[in-house]
């Protein structure tokens, strides 16, 4: 929260009766200082589904840690009133619901660093504002019948995606929209047009994005038109998460994504061999986990070099003592130590010196710790490493933030043309790994 301390209950309540607010309902948790306001007005359909999404939201907030407020009085779109909160849901709002005055304040909010989450018709608001379209990816064009359809998740890093299977199926009101907007924000999941009847977008159908939007961080979700949505446990996971990340609590690489290839996709090792003692178990939600060690679970079929490797990983331990790396630039061997001597590893260590902790390119090169330790998600949650190699160059990047940039001198570890691969360290070390992709570049 961007304000000098946590208003009370007594002070929150005589600035709702100064500013005209409707006296919202709040969830009061042990709040960790984060506030959200959830806003629902409508000036086209209404669905009637909001009160069960602002039931839900305060639930959610109970559950998170942080407080909710509730209003469809636009005059809290004021800069100071909206300072006071970490984002903005704006549920099922339909039509023109904020004055130019209020919409300026509210792009100042944005700009400030605040969050946006949008729910479902929060796609079907505020045609005529530009800055409100870019801040919700794509806008509304038309749906079918409810009816259940396939939901594929792109991205199982993202918490609002994390706790998802790779395919979900539900039933909702499946909006279609003017845009894709894939080019500009992160796909989370999409619609696979053939399990239902009446998708319009030629079958890239992004139904759950988020982006870092001119200093802020928007979030958007299609569902959440039916009533019955708001008790789904998964649908709530899905806000939940999202929320989590629009106000801060959780980091995610929301840059758009295009244009990678699977190296791992959940489903089969081809390609991959086993380097060294110990191994890597292949669950059925599609992670590897380490056991055993010190080996190496290295890609075999080609050797890279000049590309951006991107992976999702979390380690086991809650202390964060966890130990695994990955491992780049080095040449095809059946010994593990040939990576360590003539490649480089990328470290996951919490608890080492810093060239050997987290974000290190191990032995040569530290993160930097304090973009580091903003970037990274504890223990237990999964973290997302880009790893990109342009001729001898190596950065890295931490859920979206670069926390290292180390360029190679010595001829016996060129990065010019090498494999890659992830360490499997000790018998106590669990460190799973997932969705391990890669685009070559030019």
């Amino acid at each position: 929260m961007r304000t000098t301390g946590l208003l009370t209950t007594a002070v929150v309540g005589a600035t709702l009766l100064i500013t005209g607010l409707s006296a919202p309902a709040s969830s009061h948790p042990k709040e960790t200082g984060k506030r959200v306001l959830v806003f629902s007005k409508t000036a086209g359909f209404r669905h009637d589904s909001i009160p069960d999404g602002i039931d839900t939201l305060r639930q959610l907030g109970a559950t998170g840690g942080f407080a909710v407020d509730a209003t469809e009085d636009a005059a809290t779109f004021t800069a100071r009133t909206l300072r006071r909160y970490d984002a903005v849901v704006f549920l099922s709002t339909t039509g023109d619901v904020l004055t130019t005055p209020q919409q300026k304040a509210f792009e100042g909010y944005i700009r400030d660093g605040g969050g946006y989450v949008g729910i479902h018709a929060a796609a079907d608001t505020e045609y005529d504002w530009e800055f409100y379209g870019g801040l919700a990816g794509a806008y509304f064009q038309s749906h079918p019948a409810i009816q259940p359809a396939t939901v594929h998740v792109e991205d199982r890093a993202h918490p609002a995606t994390a706790d998802l299977a790779p395919v979900w199926e539900r039933t909702d009101e499946w909006y279609n929209y003017r845009s894709n907007p894939r080019e500009q924000a992160h796909v989370l999941a999409t619609l696979d047009e053939t399990s239902y009847s009446g998708g319009t977008m030629n079958g890239d159908h992004p139904i759950a994005w988020c982006q870092n939007y001119r200093g802020g961080r928007a979030f958007y979700t299609g569902g959440g038109h039916t009533k019955e949505s708001y008790t789904e446990p998964a649908f709530r996971s899905h806000l939940l998460g999202g929320l989590r990340w629009a106000i801060g609590d959780a980091q995610a690489d929301c840059r758009p994504e295009n244009g990678y290839r699977p190296l791992f996709d959940g489903t089969s090792l081809d390609g991959w061999q086993q380097a060294g003692p110990g191994s890597f178990t292949l669950a059925d939600d599609g992670t590897l986990t380490s056991s055993g060690g010190m080996g190496l679970l290295w890609y075999r079929a080609a050797a890279f070099s000049s590309y951006s490797l991107k992976l999702d990983w979390k380690m086991a331990s809650p202390s964060g003592d966890d130990n695994s790396g990955v491992f780049v630039g080095f040449p095809p061997s059946d010994d593990p130590w040939s990576a360590v001597d003539q490649g480089y590893e990328i470290q996951i260590d919490a608890t080492d010196v810093p060239e050997r902790t987290t974000g290190s390119v191990y032995g040569f090169r530290s993160a930097d710790l304090k973009k580091r330790d903003r970037a990274l998600n504890p223990p237990g949650q999964w973290n997302t490493y880009e790893i990109r190699v342009t001729g001898e160059r190596l950065r890295v990047w931490l859920n979206g933030v670069r926390i290292n940039d180390f360029t190679n001198t010595d001829p016996a570890r060129s990065l010019r043309d090498g494999h890659i691969g992830i360490q499997n360290h000790g018998a106590d070390d669990q460190v799973s790994f997932r969705d391990i992709r890669i685009k070559e570049l030019r």
